[in-house]
């Protein structure tokens, strides 16, 4: 009898799932029975690979399981990153997943789904009818065969995938540079050799110097979310004892890419976006699109937008999140967008995010440049931001409310994701935006110096804060 509630791991837009409890090979392959029949996938392919979590391979072989019970025919991708499975998704316009927890600990295993084409699956395209169906399967304890069960073959996706991403940005005749990257012992060690360094495809003008390239899911070095400032410490060290021109670190699935500059300091990611957006737009006018479009987040620098219209673009504002971010971008045609969390979504990529395209895109715009990194990056960073705050309350709506009487007609507010406060004469904006997972109100501020920034960052805290 089972005794899964699939509602523990089917998030809004992916599986999360403690491996042995809430996520077990029963579950994902009664899950892969359910995504073909929801998507309508027998008789075609289905894409399965995985990252180097230990129960990776136990589970594509149970997903390819319930999959091809189905009708579907398996493509076993094996070991790949997330923006590998997208590539794979678009060139092969087939639906697929692939077994990653991203950054979370050790402990986690799940699935991150596409249709064909890389186009996102969310709980808004059909995610919770994968799940409930797959729920179904579970407590009948069975899953009809089809009338013509689909085969299993393999193939590998690495080389396709670094060819393609070498096309799309030219490497080859950039100045030398030294590069260390931190791959915290995730999929960032096989793609970084395959892209940048020289294992697959001709080498670059790169001097690299691996960090933790070695695959590991237990993640014995440190945990594999960049996000957090204590996971870049050794990647900031080896940077400034190698005199390297630049850092990257990477998360464990390799869909997310965070940079330091030479002097051991984190480039921000809105800075990060505003130059990648520079470097697109200008690509776009080249090829004849007058006024590309960029897309940004809510909490995204304001620095992005006003760069992209100087430079003749049109930016967008979104919601957080990534499958708000590939809806704007395929509907309003958007060549680039960009995420405060370091994801980054191309058009040439199928709108779907990688991490390794906007680290390549960073080193041609170093590597064509005489100055150094951090002075590169402070010319896109002309305001100080807080980063994020958490704060731990029950009354969230509450705090918000209370922060809007304090303020009254001197701000301005959007309530478009969480609540935003734009104080236009001060120069300054805040944003507070309630965790749907957690019991956190989450602050992000930014303004035009220091001084600013951290009075109204205490101002606004001590309100939330009040008991």
């Amino acid at each position: 009898m089972n005794t899964i509630d699939l509602t523990a791991s089917f998030k809004a837009y992916d599986v999360r799932g403690i491996v042995g409890e809430t996520i077990t090979a029963e579950t994902v392959r009664a899950t892969g029975a359910a995504f073909v029949d929801v998507l309508e996938l027998a008789g075609q392919n289905v894409l399965v690979g995985a990252d180097m979590r230990p129960s990776g391979s136990e589970f594509m072989e149970a997903f390819a399981e319930g999959a091809t019970a189905r009708g579907a025919n398996v493509i076993n991708i094996g070991l790949i990153s997330t923006d590998e499975l997208y590539y794979a998704c678009g060139v092969e316009n087939a639906a697929g997943v692939t077994f990653t927890a991203s950054h979370n600990p050790a402990e986690y295993n799940g699935m991150k789904m596409s249709k064909a084409g890389a186009v996102p699956i969310s709980s808004e395209s059909g995610l919770f009818e994968v799940r409930d169906l797959a729920q179904k399967y579970l407590d009948e304890g069975t899953i009809p065969a089809a009338e013509t069960p689909g085969a299993v073959s393999e193939k590998d996706v690495l080389k396709g995938y670094s060819e393609y991403l070498r096309s799309l940005v030219e490497l080859s005749g950039i100045r030398p540079l030294k590069v260390v990257v931190d791959a915290g012992n995730g999929m960032g060690g096989m793609t970084t050799p395959a892209v940048l360094g020289d294992t697959i495809l001709p080498g670059l003008p790169l001097d690299i110097v691996p960090l933790y390239f070695e695959l590991d899911g237990s993640f014995p070095n440190h945990p594999a979310n960049p996000l957090e400032p204590a996971n870049l410490v050794d990647l900031q060290k080896a940077v400034v004892k190698h005199g390297a021109d630049i850092g990257l670190a990477f998360d464990g699935d390799a869909d997310r890419c965070f940079v330091i500059d030479e002097k051991g300091d984190p480039v921000t990611p809105s800075a990060i976006t505003a130059l990648v957006a520079e470097r697109e737009i200008a690509r776009a006018q080249a090829e004849g699109n007058a006024e590309p479009v960029i897309i940004y987040n809510l909490i995204t620098s304001k620095s992005v937008p006003e760069l992209v219209e100087a430079k003749g673009g049109k930016a967008i504002k979104t919601r957080v999140g990534h499958s708000f971010i590939k809806a704007v971008m395929a509907k309003e045609n958007g060549v680039f967008g960009g995420e405060h969390s370091a994801h980054y979504y191309f058009k040439d990529f199928f709108n779907a995010d990688t991490g390794m395209l906007a680290a390549m895109h960073v080193l041609a715009a170093l590597g064509t440049s005489k100055k150094a990194l951090s002075e590169i990056g402070a010319e896109y960073s002309p305001y100080v931001s807080s980063g994020e705050i958490n704060s731990e309350l029950e009354d969230k709506t509450g705090a918000i409310a209370r922060v809007a009487d304090h303020y009254g007609d001197t701000v301005e507010i959007n309530t478009m994701d969480g609540t935003t406060f734009t104080h236009t004469e001060e120069g300054w904006w805040a944003n507070l935006r309630p965790s749907n997972t957690e019991p956190f109100l989450r602050l992000n501020l930014e303004a035009p110096d220091q001084v600013t920034m951290e009075r109204v960052r205490d101002e606004i805290l001590a309100i939330v804060r009040e008991s």
